[in-house]
């Protein structure tokens, strides 16, 4: 079997090559990136695995090579704040953005009934994808082709996360804030649980002396907290 026989993916994966401006040697290394668990089910004979052993190789590339730029490039910074730096590019919702901005949405393979989910499934899957790819480059291309890419398509992002501070959590920027501004601690209340133990929904408050400023939920408190600290953020123009 060649190994255009074994990519039978009813993608044009030449397409991705051509926005990216790379081309993949090992054809096959590039379509295995993009193929989820999922897809596997309802295509057993697709003739290459999943990207989960790619991922793994994918994310250690990543955070190789955002740790080497950061040190490089900052050298009068911190380990706290290179740390926090880091943990900001390679997070699930920023990696999960970047994959989307590159098209990577338009190549997943995914079973019908994945390619229906959205929200944070997709985030995760578009996430692990990015890894993904990275592994694959990685092992068609090198270190040096990888580095380029992630450069071009991630780092790119880290101004903007310095400028605005989004290293910090949105529970932490509002209390930083809310300290500047007004010289007052935030407070959270739970206003209400939902649901059984094993599926509990808190809607949390947050609230500057006695003002209610927002309120958010999430599945456990400290989700919740976040997520209400985010809304405040928004709601104080902050």
């Amino acid at each position: 079997m060649t190994s255009n026989d074994k990519n039978c993916s009813p993608k044009d994966f030449a397409v991705l090559e051509s926005k990216l401006k790379i081309v993949f040697k090992d054809k096959d290394l590039l379509t295995q990136a993009f193929i989820h668990r999922s897809y596997l089910n309802e295509n057993p004979h697709a003739g290459l695995g999943n990207n989960e052993r790619l991922e793994f190789l994918g994310d250690a590339v990543l955070e190789l090579v955002v740790t080497e730029y950061l040190y490089l490039s900052h050298p009068g910074k911190s380990e706290g704040d290179l740390t926090s730096w880091r943990a900001a590019l390679v997070n699930t919702k920023m990696i999960s953005s970047v994959a989307f901005k590159l098209g990577f949405s338009d190549f997943l393979l995914l079973s019908k009934g994945e390619s229906k989910e959205e929200g944070k499934s997709r985030q995760y899957i578009l996430a692990n994808t990015y890894e993904a790819f990275i592994g694959s480059l990685y092992l068609d291309s090198g270190y040096d082709v990888c580095s380029d890419f992630i450069e071009k398509s991630l780092l790119r992002e880290l101004s903007e996360i310095v400028e605005k501070k989004l290293y910090k959590d949105s529970k932490s920027r509002f209390q930083e804030v809310a300290q500047e501004k007004m010289k007052i601690t935030p407070t959270y209340r739970v206003l209400e649980e939902q649901g059984p133990d094993h599926n509990k929904r808190f809607l949390v408050g947050v609230y500057i002396g006695s003002e209610l400023i927002a309120k958010g939920g999430g599945t456990s408190k400290q989700e919740a907290e976040e997520e209400t600290a985010k809304i405040a953020l928004g709601a104080k123009g902050w």
